[in-house]
């Protein structure tokens, strides 16, 4: 008898692929891993080793810029589920999202068993009811989380993030600096200025330097870049990004999903963390990481997408010189 189990997480990129080693556990366990994304995750899913299959489905209680409810859209979800008839579900949210609605879709749905992370009180919503220490990284929320429902890593299995191999072939020399300007939150991102001007004093350091960024950032990723960089912006799939990202000596980008990627891939990364997050859960895992920005600025905790103090403190006072020195750090690391 083939055990499917339907793994869910809604939102971000990133957020999906800090869910690797969530998964595996998984898989070790199951003949057959679903994985629901919301539209913004759906790629990283598909870069998961473990994942057979990934549904897409835009969630009106997770997505920062949700649909409204749609009584057809949830009862085309539930009976896609029913169809599906998975022997159970593991829900991933972030701390402060619920997975209490999707777990009552569920239930509709027929799943029999079910296990999230929540501090609400349940009901017979959930099956595992799990507990976590909000400072744990990511990651490691997420697996305990696996472990709860009754999944582990298989033995060799270090834990750490990972993507699907081979990757796509790559047209650059590896050894290059890769510079993300961009962020999925503004709040996130070092400004445009002080990017370009660590394009050109990693130039004279004598880094290759390659901007990246989105199909909407290319004005960005060419200002930035200059005469200086290899402007890349909106030139990329998820999984072509990986593959310049493997390539690359280091990664210079905010707290966005990039970071992430180049972490599953095991490049070192230069991180220019607005504190609006605890670094302790969202820095790069597992690789070499230099944390720049100042983490006691007064924007911390807040979760804001925009910045609520003027000037961007927490990341516009780091310079082109900063990014220099930390790039030196983690390349001779």
């Amino acid at each position: 008898m083939t055990r499917t189990v339907l793994v869910a997480r809604l939102d971000s990129a990133g957020d999906v692929l800090v869910q690797g080693p969530m998964v595996r556990a998984v898989a070790a366990g199951a003949d057959r891993v679903v994985f629901l994304a919301g539209p913004a995750g759906a790629e990283a899913a598909a870069l998961l080793p473990g994942v057979d299959e990934v549904w897409t489905w835009a969630c009106p209680w997770i997505l920062g810029d949700p649909p409204p409810v749609d009584a057809a859209d949830l009862a085309a979800l539930t009976d896609r589920v029913r169809a599906l008839a998975p022997d159970e579900a593991v829900l991933s949210t972030s701390f402060h999202q619920s997975p209490l609605p999707l777990a009552l879709l569920l239930r509709a749905a027929g799943v029999p068993r079910v296990s999230a992370t929540s501090v609400d009180y349940p009901g017979s919503l959930l099956d595992v009811r799990h507990r976590a220490d909000d400072d744990l990284p990511e990651p490691e929320r997420a697996l305990s989380l696996a472990r709860a429902a009754g999944f582990d890593l298989p033995a060799g299995d270090d834990g750490r993030l990972a993507v699907r191999r081979p990757l796509p072939p790559v047209a650059h020399e590896p050894g290059y600096v890769v510079l993300h300007p961009g962020a999925s939150v503004p709040a996130r991102a070092w400004p445009p200025q002080r990017c370009a001007e660590a394009v050109v004093a990693l130039s004279d350091a004598g880094y290759r330097v390659l901007v990246t960024g989105g199909p909407g950032e290319r004005a960005l990723t060419a200002a930035v870049a200059g005469a200086r960089g290899t402007d890349l912006g909106g030139g990329t799939s998820l999984a072509q990004m990986a593959a310049l990202l493997d390539g690359a000596a280091a990664v210079v980008v905010g707290n966005t999903g990039p970071a992430h990627l180049a972490a599953a891939v095991g490049t070192p990364v230069v991180s220019l963390f607005a504190p609006v997050v605890p670094a302790a859960r969202w820095a790069p895992y597992g690789v070499p990481t230099v944390l720049l920005g100042d983490q006691d600025a007064p924007c911390r905790g807040t979760r804001a997408r925009e910045c609520p103090v003027p000037g961007h403190p927490c990341l516009s006072s780091v310079s082109a010189a900063d990014v220099v020195a930390a790039v030196d750090k983690v390349v001779s690391s």
